[in-house]
C-alpha cells in the first residue's frame, strides 16, 4: 500500500508515497468517519413536492432521527449536508450556491428528486438542468418525487461514502469552484448565466 507506479514501471520509476496510510491512520479514519456519518446536520432546500416527502422523511413514521438528523440546521454555518429537495429555477441558483459556499468543511450534498437531479419533466430556460452544474453533489436520490424511503436509502448511500474517505487524502477538502469547462460557478457567475429571466439577485435584467 502506499506504492505508486507507471503502468509499465521503470526499476527506478518506484517511489514510496510520503503518506501512505498505516494502522492509526486507519483507525482514526474509522473513529471520525463513524462519527460524522452518525451525526450530520441537514440543510433543508426544499422548493417543490419532494420537499414534502422530506418532511415525512422528517416526521415519527419514518423518524429521521435514528441516523442523527434530527437537528435540522436552517443556517448553513451549522450544517453538514445540503439536501436540495425540488426543482431549482435559476432565480434561486444563486442562493443555493451561497448557501453551500457558507457551510464549512466537512459538507455533502444530496440531489433529491429528478428536477434537483436533471431538471426532470421542466425542460425549459427559467430551470437549472441539473443542480450537479451549480454545486458539487454526492447522492442522487431518484423518482418523482421519491418516497420517504428512498430519501433514507440516499442517507445510507452518503453513510458510505463518509465511511470510505480518509483523512490522508490531500484533495478531500479541496473544492473546484470554476473548472476550465465552468462547471462550479460563483454566485456572481450565477448572476450572470441567468441573464434573460433574472433571479433573486436582479429581479429584472433592466436593473
Amino acid at each position: 500500500m502506499g506504492l505508486t507506479t507507471d503502468v509499465n514501471p521503470e526499476p527506478d520509476q518506484r517511489e514510496l508515497d510520503q503518506i501512505s496510510p498505516n494502522w492509526i491512520t486507519t483507525r482514526l479514519d474509522f473513529l471520525a468517519n463513524w462519527s460524522r456519518s452518525n451525526s450530520l446536520w441537514p440543510m433543508p432546500f426544499g422548493t417543490a413536492c419532494c420537499a414534502i416527502e422530506f418532511m415525512a422523511t422528517a416526521a415519527s413514521r419514518y423518524d429521521i432521527s435514528r441516523f442523527g438528523m434530527e437537528r435540522m440546521s436552517y443556517s448553513p454555518r451549522q450544517a453538514d449536508v445540503l439536501i436540495c429537495a425540488g426543482r431549482l429555477p435559476f432565480k434561486l441558483a444563486p442562493v443555493i450556491r451561497r448557501i453551500w459556499d457558507q457551510m464549512p468543511q466537512p459538507k455533502w450534498a444530496i440531489s433529491m428528486g429528478a428536477c434537483a437531479s436533471t431538471g426532470g419533466i421542466f425542460d425549459t430556460y427559467a430551470m437549472v438542468q441539473g443542480i450537479d452544474t451549480i454545486i458539487p453533489v454526492d447522492v442522487y436520490v431518484p423518482g418523482c418525487p421519491p418516497r420517504p424511503e428512498g430519501l433514507l436509502y440516499g442517507i445510507l448511500m452518503l453513510h458510505k461514502k463518509i465511511m470510505g474517505e480518509s483523512l490522508a487524502d490531500p484533495t478531500l477538502r479541496v473544492e473546484h469552484l470554476m473548472g476550465p469547462d465552468g462547471l462550479f460557478r460563483r454566485p456572481e457567475a450565477i448572476d450572470e448565466v441567468s441573464e434573460p429571466f433574472g433571479n433573486s439577485v436582479h429581479q429584472t435584467r433592466s436593473a
